[in-house]
């Protein structure tokens, strides 16, 4: 018996693959990587390289999943104040009910409305809303009415 024929049983480490040592090893001339193409070559083993064409990736086929802060913006619908003038009468209170009535306001559940100073008015309103411009609030205090933030 030599020292080179001992051996630990059931060894834990794998020998590594000498490549390219003849043919007579098993894995000379191409080492194992087939003929030609790209991944026969150096650097041909990348994924940007050889992921090309063929099935769509499983990756790209299901759909994006997880945290997005667009599901949390809040969304304002917006009514301007020529529209107040146009739908209410001096001395009442516009909140969002009022607007669904007269129809300037749509769509299920809780909606925010902001009102922008587009148009004149003339009739003093009490105004309950989320959001007011300034140039609004102004028309709205000047026509001798109140804005309130809901």
């Amino acid at each position: 018996m030599n020292l080179t024929e001992v051996r630990q049983l059931n060894s834990r480490r794998q020998r590594r693959k000498r490549v390219g040592r003849g043919t007579g090893s098993g894995l000379g001339k191409t080492s194992g990587r087939g003929q030609k193409g790209t991944k026969s070559r150096a650097g041909g083993n990348q994924q940007s390289i050889v992921r090309e064409g063929g099935q769509m990736p499983l990756f790209r086929r299901l759909p994006k999943v997880g945290f997005n802060n667009a599901n949390f913006t809040k969304r304002y619908v917006v009514v301007n104040v020529g529209d107040l003038e146009e739908y209410f009468q001096g001395g009442d209170v516009v909140d969002v009910p009022q607007l669904r009535k007269k129809r300037l306001v749509r769509g299920p559940g809780e909606i925010n409305v902001k009102i922008l100073g587009d148009g004149e008015l003339t009739k003093s309103l009490t105004v309950k809303a989320g959001k007011f411009s300034k140039s609004a609030e102004a028309k709205i205090v000047s026509a001798g009415g109140s804005c309130e933030v809901v």
